[in-house]
């Protein structure tokens, strides 16, 4: 007879012995195996069968063959059917159980593949063994299981055979399904503990392994089974710990909503709150903390289903009395001798509790026990930043991280409760809080360790982030007495002193943006359609908004994420808008972080406009100028915003004026670039029109392609539901540029061209245009519902119609008279041009025949006298000839005086007569040098009558 547990397998490696040891069975020997295991009279062959069983296991001592598992595991299971009777054979099931859990060997590399079939039916044969009634068996069966994955990871030789691959046994465990048969045989356990922790390990290993046993240990209601035996007693604590390791990895790497709904039962909730509140008033030490907080994390991600019943169990309420403990004084019995020790894994519950709180909002229920609980007050103690340290407390890092988080808390909770928010003095924690972060000679340092302290190490940026994104949400919901509140507080003038303050201290990064963002759209919020609070926004508020309109709309394209940050928010802006006014939901406004918009916001309908104060002193400091600049350079989804913050200014009668002023970059006029507007978004919209801009259909004059092609638009409409037309006017600019138009004028506009005027000439008749494009929808409704009107109004459906085309003939006939008048200019304009060449090949022509004269007369001394005398002859026919008989007239031409050479570098003259001057001299020569009119080398000169020599 064998000994009770198989020999130690060998070391796996090279084998030097002889051929005879190699773990290779002769099919003879395994056949009479299982001959003698199915003889009906194999009691008489009893010694003899387990001699060949010791010699088989001997044999194979390294490993099974991939090709014997076929026949091993029939031994297995007709050993199995015997062990009731003959409790013999249960070491020998053992010793078999023991080598399967080594690696399989192969003779070729196509084995795993060809006997891969074997593989998966013998590992599902193994798994069903679990029904054998044996304790041992059991075990160890659990234990080659887990044996599966500790393999060697690098391939051996055993004998001249060679290990499967390592992942191989892995793989072939997922495919037989083995994990949803080991959950299956957890009914079988009970009473046996010992077994039932080897199984919870296996099923651990197995977990961990891969999603597909996740799948499989699902299928088999793994998850509430797990939650069914973690309270079972077990004085070594390990059966919650593998419980609960086990659904980490179900959930890991499981279908999360598949396990939060197995595990959101009444029962499994009852089982976890018996758990978490054993480990929470017994536990001590570091083990059993750890494991509390690994269910504190499972049960925050049972809350996250608001069907679980948290607060029907109870789980709920104790829940709260441990996130209040110990700053309220609770009254649960439970914990009047439950002490923190403000250790490490206690700050960590402490942050779980919080984020448990969070996430028990999604149950409304849950309200009447935060107000019972005091929860709001709880998270007030946190945020307060001068409570003193106790002796034992939480460190300096550890209580900058709870303020944090309770800030971050706060958000979610304190806008669900205002009363309470309102009777624990809110407004006044909060602005305290906020004239704390603007102090910077206190000593303070922020550590910024934790996720929420991101961005304010070393400062007090962090705190100063996470109070005004609450302060924000509290504003937010347009409550009047919490509003006034703040505002008797002097909430504006600190909130504007601190955005300048952070603009001047903290760089610029994504948490600065967020807080310049937050401290604008609290303005809003507080501003909004209030006359005293613009006023006390005034010319601080105002200096501030065109501070950031001029540094803010130049770095649309720094790289600093303004523009990302513009472009993916527009539409919140315009629902941050709807929400105040109607008072509705929050949750768009957790994600508003737009620098640019919320300035524009201020502007619109907030702190500025409607105000004459204000609007004058914004317009005096050039902010319509900052406007039409920020038009000018940004996208397309910002041009909606700014252009009806432009158009609501336009009532201040000084606005007209700035923006007449206005000039852009490239030089044009604020008309100019309104009517560039609507070219581009009628170009986006597919309007038709001709290549000048004039309108091409006259019964669609400003009929866009989608209104055109939309089926609905043929089709009978709801009564609550806008048609087209009036969608249109919503949804794009052309609107807010005719009302522009309509404030500033349509005539003497400067800096425009024809091609404008032909589109200026739409945008005037644009209200007549889509008043008939209304009536026209109303006419085709009524067509499509087959109803007839009556006599009169088809007569007024069809004069309307009819005078709708005339104005639109009568604008395409305007078009065509600028467009002519264009024309002729240009044809003018043209002429002149023409005119003002040819005068130009005129001069030309003039200038290089006045050289060929002057070239004759310095080459040919006959022409220069012909010259000559033709210039005489002409200073004297101009001479007017008047007689005068008192007059004494005297001859211009000076006597004596004779020239010989008009050109030459020498001139003799002769003196005046003596008798004329009365001087001694009679008869001098003078000779005098000039620089010549044309160059040339000097000539040698000769008077003729005194044939004096020439000087040079």
């Amino acid at each position: 007879m064998l000994p009770s547990a198989a020999p130690t397998a060998a070391p796996v490696g090279k084998n030097t012995a002889k051929d005879d040891d190699a773990p290779t069975a002769e099919p003879l020997e395994l056949d009479e195996v299982i001959k003698l295991l199915e003889d009906p009279s194999w009691d008489t062959s009893k010694d003899r069968l387990l001699f060949l069983l010791g010699k088989l296991l001997k044999r194979f001592q390294n490993g099974f063959l991939l090709k014997n598992l076929a026949e091993v595991f029939k031994v297995l299971s007709l050993c199995a059917d015997k062990t009731t009777d003959h409790p013999e054979y249960i070491p020998v099931m053992c010793d078999i159980l023991q080598i399967c859990g080594l690696p399989f060997l192969k003779e070729k590399s196509s084995d795993e593949v060809k006997y891969a079939a074997v593989v998966k039916e013998s590992l599902s044969q193994m798994g069903c063994l679990m029904r054998v009634p044996s304790a041992k068996i059991r075990l160890q069966t659990c234990t080659s299981i887990i044996m599966c994955f500790r393999q060697p990871k690098h391939k051996c030789c055993v004998n001249g055979l060679r290990l499967t691959s390592p992942g191989y046994k892995m793989q072939m465990l997922e495919q037989c399904g083995i994990a949803e048969t080991l959950v299956l045989s957890l009914a079988l356990l009970e009473g046996q503990l010992e077994v039932k922790l080897r199984v919870l390990h296996a099923l651990q290993m197995l977990s961990m392994a891969s999603e597909v046993n996740c799948r499989l240990i699902l299928k088999a209601q793994g998850a509430s089974k797990m939650c069914s035996i973690m309270n079972e007693q077990d004085p070594s604590g390990q059966l919650l710990f593998r419980a609960s390791e086990v659904l980490w990895n179900l959930l890991e790497k499981g279908n999360k909503e598949e396990v939060t709904s197995q595990l959101s039962s009444l029962d499994c909730i009852l089982s976890f709150k018996e758990a978490f509140l054993n480990q929470l008033l017994n536990g001590f030490r570091q083990y059993d903390l750890q494991l509390r907080n690994d269910l504190l994390v499972i049960i925050s991600l049972i809350a996250e289903n608001p069907k679980a019943p948290l607060i029907e169990s109870g789980l709920a309420k104790e829940l709260i009395s441990s996130f209040t403990f110990p700053e309220i004084k609770s009254q649960n019995p439970l914990l009047h001798s439950f002490k923190l020790s403000f250790n490490y894994e206690d700050y960590e519950m402490k942050k779980l509790l919080f984020n448990i709180i969070v996430v028990m909002l999604n149950d409304p229920c849950a309200l009447p026990l935060f107000r019972e609980g005091k929860v709001l007050l709880a998270l007030f103690y946190h945020m307060n930043p001068n409570k003193k340290l106790e002796k034992c407390s939480w460190s300096t890092v550890q209580q900058e991280e709870l303020q944090l988080q309770a800030l971050a808390t706060l958000v979610s909770v304190a806008p669900l409760l205002l009363d309470d928010y309102m009777s624990f003095q809110g407004n006044t924690r909060l602005l305290l809080l906020l004239e704390w972060c603007g102090e910077q000679a206190d000593g303070y340092f922020g550590q910024g360790h934790c996720f929420h302290g991101t961005g304010g190490r070393g400062t007090k940026k962090a705190q100063l982030r996470y109070c005004l994104r609450l302060l924000r949400t509290m504003a937010s919901l347009a409550n009047e007495t919490l509003n006034q509140n703040l505002c008797d507080q002097g909430a504006i003038t600190q909130l504007l002193g601190i955005i300048m303050q952070v603009e001047v201290t903290y760089e610029q990064d994504a948490v600065t943006l967020e807080i310049t963002s937050n401290i604008q759209l609290i303005l809003s919020a507080l501003c909004d359609d209030n006359l005293h609070r613009k006023e006390l926004f005034g010319s601080d508020g105002v200096e501030m908004t065109i501070y950031f309109l001029k540094n803010s709309a130049g770095k649309f394209y720094s790289g600093l994420g303004h523009n990302k940050l513009i472009i993916t928010t527009v539409d919140c802006v315009w629902y941050v808008n709807v929400c105040i006014k109607h008072q509705s939901s929050l949750v768009a406004l957790f994600h508003i972080d737009v620098m640019l918009k919320n300035i524009l916001f201020l502007l619109w309908r907030s702190c500025i406009v409607g105000c004459y104060t204000t609007e004058d002193l914004f317009l005096g400091k050039g902010g319509i100028f900052l406007l039409l600049d920020l038009l000018e350079s940004s996208p397309r989804s910002m041009q909606s915003m700014v252009l009806g913050t432009v158009l609501e200014l336009c009532d201040n009668p000084k606005t007209r004026s700035h923006i007449s002023a206005w000039r852009g970059l490239a030089g044009h006029t604020a008309a100019g670039l309104l009517v560039q507007l609507w070219k581009e978004e009628e170009r986006e919209l597919g309007v038709k029109r001709d290549q000048l801009g004039g309108i091409i259909d006259t019964k669609k004059p400003i009929l866009s392609a989608y209104q055109d092609k939309d089926p609905e638009s043929q089709a009978p409409l709801p009564a609550d539901k806008p048609s087209a037309a009036v969608l249109d006017v919503m949804e794009n600019l052309r609107a807010k540029i005719y009302s522009i138009f309509c404030k500033i004028g349509f005539e003497d506009l400067p800096g425009l061209t024809a091609a404008d005027y032909v589109t200026i000439a739409i945008i005037r008749k644009y209200l007549d245009f889509k008043v008939g494009e209304v009536w026209d929808e109303i006419t085709r409704e009524l067509e499509a519902e087959e109803v007839r009107p009556i006599s009169p109004d088809v007569v007024a459906l069809e004069s309307i119609a009819k005078a709708t085309e005339d104005k639109v003939k009568m604008a395409a006939l305007e078009q065509a008279d600028l467009l002519e008048q264009q024309r002729q200019q240009d044809l003018h304009k043209e002429q002149l041009l023409y005119s003002e060449i040819k005068f130009n090949h005129k001069q030309q022509e003039l200038a290089a025949k006045s050289w060929e004269d002057f070239l004759a007369r310095t080459s040919n001394y006959k022409i220069l006298l012909e010259s000559r005398k033709n210039q005489e002859a002409s200073i004297e026919s101009s001479k007017t000839e008047i007689k005068d008989d008192g007059s004494i007239f005297h001859p211009t031409q000076i006597a004596g005086l004779h020239v010989t050479n008009f050109c030459g570098r020498v001139i003799t003259v002769d003196s005046t007569p003596t008798h004329l001057t009365g001087g001694p001299l009679a008869n001098t020569d003078l000779a005098l040098e000039r620089v010549p009119i044309r160059g040339g080398a000097p000539q040698r000169l000769t008077n003729p009558q005194t044939d004096s020599v020439p000087v040079r």
